[in-house]
């Protein structure tokens, strides 16, 4: 990689410190700019590899609007700063940058940042190419298998997602009067299934007559070149088109993507992907089917004569054998545990099997019971490093005289109580994956020797005189606003941006109730095993009372909802609606939310019901801890915690 740096930093003792420690370290600094017009000047002439930026200067550009141009011209950066407040930290992360360093530094953190960021750039850009190599090479295979026209185009779209998001994929001819039977859509309905629709099932759908759709669908509507349109654009984008606005509105969707393609006898092809998010693609995505369309275009050419090729209404899974022998690596067998179908999940599946097979750092944020700890499982179970060590450790139950012994270990002798050497969970979890649930939680003083592990990969245990190496993969999690605890100063701006490398936010259940009767038929299923009870179901109006509740605890409430019905019901079918929180019915008998519980509330409710249940003993078969299925000692401090106090043993 090219070591020339370029400093842009306004203060002029701190870039005097950074280029003397580069120098040191044998890079090349090729200048100092102390603002963004200056910066530009000395890119165009001494292209750096690297530039080190701080995101507040002098005059009216900030270094994030450096950041968007070094982005698009391919140039690693790190951004230098000694505070951030939580809306600049949002806008940071959107230019991606290489790496993140607080004011002040050591020399050595400076060296680790920049070797960090090299790597990182150079490896994303080649991770980027090899995956668009393998892709030309998958949509190749197809251009020389002899399949219907139909099929061929499910292949594309099945092969394609896995760089283009959608939920909606409309592919086809321009011109539908000339080419009605080759217009086809596919309408993803699970993270391995599509359901192909042409344009007589299109038009049963949405109750539209195919002579009117083809006539709503204008060449006039169609883009002639790449473009993509998010939020109020969209929405300006379907107004001048009546068969997008059906198909937004049936589908609900509320981004896009056309990419057209001009065949070599002069017809018009296109593809045009639909998302249920309103903020889905970008300019990368454009540029990734640059890339790939003339092998697209080897396929389309391939049009059979015979164009009212049969549509195939069943629902098609994406790890079949789409190629000779070529499966992806996911099926949705994959995600034990993880129960649903709605597209905020099918996003979520997508993101675990892309970071899984790598070494990349993790961090899952959701709301407490939303499964992170489920995802951190999947995302170990598809890596390499499967059949290694899965170290997961809470950061909520460490107690805090023992953190640093607990996490890298300690010599016998080294403290009062030391009786013996002991190995740290990081080193326990050598050459396998730590999981750190609740990183929010941990002390400042942590976060620092936290950072240092994930930068220089070695600890130290507590009161050896060397260092052992190690090699471990990390997957974090939190139900806290990262950003918000950065800007007010209890977490580290570095350690977070260290965490932040690949994130994965899970959905809450309040928005993704699609998934809610199939949730409830797992859990139901499973505490009728557990129990030896025989409940078939829930009654439709407890369904509708499931979909009108707010979920604050979310999974886990649902989970603990449906295995107290299913002790407390007398019939086969759950008729009530016992849940945790004030409610009041309106007119037609279905509950409305009053004053949600916060999860904690519902927490301790649970546990004191499960005491009673217990008659307070905690330990043992049949205790508190078994049901709950958690560690006694782990009970008794949430007990402890939540402010529960046993009344019998």
């Amino acid at each position: 990689m090219n070591k020339k740096v370029l400093i842009v930093e306004d203060q002029f003792v701190e870039a005097n410190d950074l280029q003397l420690m580069l120098w040191k370290a044998g890079y090349e600094v090729c200048g100092i700019a102390r603002s963004v017009p200056i910066a530009q000047e000395m890119i165009k002439k001494e292209n750096p590899g690297l530039v080190l930026l701080d995101i507040f200067l002098k005059g009216k550009l900030t270094g994030i609007d450096l950041a968007k141009q070094l982005q698009e011209e391919n140039i690693a950066f790190i951004y230098l700063s000694a505070n951030s407040n939580e809306e600049i930290l949002s806008l940071a992360k959107t230019t991606e940058p290489d790496g993140f360093i607080v004011k002040p530094f050591r020399e050595k953190d400076l060296l680790v940042t920049l070797e960090i960021a090299q790597y990182r750039h150079i490896h994303s850009r080649e991770a980027r190419y090899r995956r668009e190599a393998e892709l030309v090479q998958q949509l190749g295979k197809t251009a020389a298998v002899d399949i219907s026209w139909t099929e061929r185009l499910l292949r594309i779209g099945k092969m394609l997602q896995q760089v283009i998001p959608f939920d909606y994929l409309a592919i086809g001819f321009d011109d539908l009067n000339k080419n009605a039977g080759s217009a086809t859509s596919f309408l993803r309905v699970g993270f391995d299934e599509y359901q192909t629709i042409g344009i007589n099932e299109l038009s049963t759908i949405t109750a539209t007559t195919a002579d009117q759709l083809i006539k709503n669908d204008s060449p006039v509507h169609n883009e002639s070149s790449p473009v993509y349109f998010n939020k109020e654009e969209f929405e300006k984008m379907i107004q001048r088109s009546p068969l997008k606005k059906l198909l937004a509105k049936s589908f609900h969707l509320k981004s896009g993507l056309s990419f057209p393609l001009l065949l070599q006898n002069g017809e018009k092809f296109s593809l045009q992907f639909y998302s249920r998010r309103p903020d889905t693609y970008n300019t990368e995505y454009i540029n990734q089917l640059h890339h790939l369309h003339q092998t697209m275009k080897k396929n389309i050419e391939r049009k059979p004569d015979v164009e009212n090729t049969p549509i195939n209404p069943k629902y098609q899974s994406r790890n079949d054998k789409t190629l000779d022998g070529d499966k992806t690596e996911a099926s949705a067998s994959s995600f034990e545990g993880i129960v649903g179908k709605s597209h905020l999940l099918l996003k979520v599946f997508d993101l675990i099997t892309q970071v899984a097979p790598t070494d990349t750092t993790v961090l899952i944020l959701g709301e407490s019971g939303t499964g992170k700890e489920r995802v951190a499982d999947c995302i170990h179970q598809l890596s390499p490093r499967k059949n290694k060590p899965f170290v997961k450790i809470n950061c909520t139950t460490l107690p805090s005289t023992l953190i640093e012994s607990e996490l890298f270990g300690h010599e016998k002798g080294s403290f009062t109580g030391a009786l013996d050497k002991r190995i740290g969970k990081f080193e326990k979890a050598d050459k396998g994956t730590v999981f750190l649930d609740e990183i929010g939680e941990i002390s400042p003083d942590l976060q620092v020797k936290l950072l240092r592990v994930l930068q220089e990969k070695y600890i130290e245990r507590i009161g050896a005189t060397d260092i052992t190496n190690v090699d471990v993969r990390i997957i974090a999690a939190t139900n806290r606003n990262l950003e918000k605890e950065v800007a007010e100063g209890r977490f580290r701006l570095d350690l977070y941006y260290r965490l932040n490398v690949f994130p994965i936010e899970l959905p809450p259940l309040r928005e993704r109730t699609e998934d809610i009767p199939v949730l409830a038929r797992h859990f139901i299923d499973y505490y009728n095993r557990k129990v030896g009870k025989k409940v078939t179901g829930l009654s439709d109006k407890v369904l509708k009372n499931l979909a009108a509740y707010h979920w604050p605890g979310n999974i886990r409430e649902l989970e603990n909802y449906i295995e107290r019905s299913i002790l407390l019901t007398k019939g086969n079918v759950i008729e009530e609606s016992i849940l945790l929180t004030k409610q009041s019915k309106d007119d037609s008998g279905i509950i409305q939310n009053t004053r949600a519980k916060t999860i904690f509330e519902n927490e301790r409710d649970y546990i004191i019901h499960v005491l009673k249940k217990c008659n307070g003993r905690i330990w043992g078969a049949g205790g508190a801890a078994e049901i709950l299925n958690i560690p006694p000692t782990t009970l008794r401090s949430k007990m402890k915690k939540l402010g529960i106090e046993r009344e019998k043993e």
